[in-house]
């Protein structure tokens, strides 16, 4: 088994943050609120903690080598498509996931109602029961990053898959 753990924090976007108006994007569903994230693809810092602690799993590099900022493709893109990448790697090095456990840091907006659904979206972009898929929300009683953005923590276990492909493309039964 290995684990890999995730991180990411954005701030929410306004006057100067180029860029404009947009949804907030978290774990894959759009949250009602005023104002959504600034970053250069659609900012889902859940999921860009997903992407890298699937990514740390398995030793490959991070989301922001893997999908730099500097990379046009990447801008307003769908967060999803890293988590997909990261799903990708993880199977082919031979891996599934066992289980996600996952905590947004929010003092707005409230998550409560969000958090089974966000858990459910990750889930089926997974490919994984709901049951594996843990989201959490804490509040910072306005200390960093407070009212001012969104942090995500995420932890991964990934155990080998019945039969691992190996590096070198041999196979092996366990």
């Amino acid at each position: 088994m290995r684990i890999g753990i995730g991180y990411d924090i954005h701030r929410f976007n306004g006057p100067g943050s180029g860029a404009g108006k947009r949804p907030l994007r978290l774990g894959g569903i759009t949250v009602p609120h005023a104002r959504g994230l600034s970053g250069h693809s659609d900012a889902d810092v859940l999921l860009h903690a997903l992407a890298d602690a699937l990514f740390g799993a398995i030793g490959a590099p991070d989301i922001g080598e893997q999908f730099p900022s500097s990379d046009p493709r990447y801008r307003r893109a769908d967060s999803r498509v890293f988590v997909e990448a990261a799903r990708t790697g993880v199977q082919r090095r031979g891996w599934r996931i066992g289980n996600i456990d996952a905590t947004v840091i929010a003092d707005a907006p409230t998550l409560v109602g969000y958090k089974a659904q966000m858990a459910r979206a990750i889930s089926r972009l997974l490919g994984i029961s709901a049951a594996q898929v843990s989201v959490k929300a804490k509040t910072t009683e306005a200390f960093c990053p407070g009212k001012q953005g969104i942090a995500a923590h995420v932890v991964v276990l990934v155990a080998p898959s019945t039969s691992r492909t190996m590096t070198r493309g041999t196979r092996v039964k366990r």
